[in-house]
């Protein structure tokens, strides 16, 4: 029979719902909250900054650093202990490394910028929702990008390929799961980011990535809307 419905009748090309906001936190150089389904990020940048100790400073460029942190209340199921995990560490480094090919910090030698990315609630994908959250916040403290990154999960439930999964899909016990985190560049349609926690096979994996990059434009347009919504009510 396979899996035939989704989580509030969702198609299989569905995306949950959506929100987005630019400039949420008041002190930060840049700000953004983007909450998809019931997983909520806000992103904070603070910088460009001289770097210390020296001995990490770049001469020829400034540099970007990523904090990731699920707060304690946010987890579905057992608490989410206080303080940097392993997991954390590494969604770090990934996010970091997801956003750096559209930053450009040549104009800031010796410098930061730090990104700070809080998870108050989730229920899947929370990695892509910080991507999300951290690329928006750093287009709202003007640093200089080429593009902004989109970042979502695609992956396999039983014998469905599904976008966006959700913690019900993830944690799915009558078949093999497969999850995709991805980020993407839309102007060059680019993967800035793609990993995957279980197996699929490569055909499986081709129709999962093109069906990925089919929602890329509808987030793409939710984040630009957010960021232009700042200003067009300050004006």
């Amino acid at each position: 029979m396979g899996y035939a419905k989704r989580t509030n009748n969702r198609g299989f090309d569905e995306l949950r719902k959506i929100e987005a906001k630019t400039g949420v936190i008041k002190n930060a150089d840049g700000s953004a909250y983007f909450k998809i389904g019931n997983t909520a990020a806000y992103a904070a940048v603070y910088g460009p900054r001289n770097l210390y100790p020296k001995f990490l400073q770049n001469p020829s460029t400034g540099i970007l650093r990523c904090s990731y942190n699920m707060m304690p209340f946010s987890g579905t199921g057992e608490r989410v202990r206080p303080g940097q995990s392993r997991r954390s560490r590494e969604i770090s480094l990934v996010t970091e490394k997801a956003l750096l090919p559209v930053v450009d910090l040549k104009e800031f030698p010796n410098a930061v910028v730090d990104v700070f990315i809080e998870l108050i609630e989730t229920d899947a994908g929370s990695r892509c929702a910080g991507i999300c959250a951290a690329s928006m916040a750093l287009a709202d403290a003007g640093i200089s990008m080429k593009d902004l990154v989109v970042a979502i999960s695609v992956g396999k439930v039983d014998d469905k390929i599904a976008v966006d999964l959700d913690y019900d899909e993830e944690a799915y016990e009558g078949g093999p799961v497969s999850d995709i985190p991805i980020a993407i560049i839309p102007s060059t349609g680019e993967f800035s980011l793609l990993q995957m926690d279980g197996e699929i096979s490569k055909e499986d994996l081709i129709k999962a990535l093109s069906l990925c990059k089919k929602v890329v434009p509808k987030l793409y347009e939710i984040q630009k809307k957010a960021l232009s919504e700042k200003y067009t009510k300050s004006d």
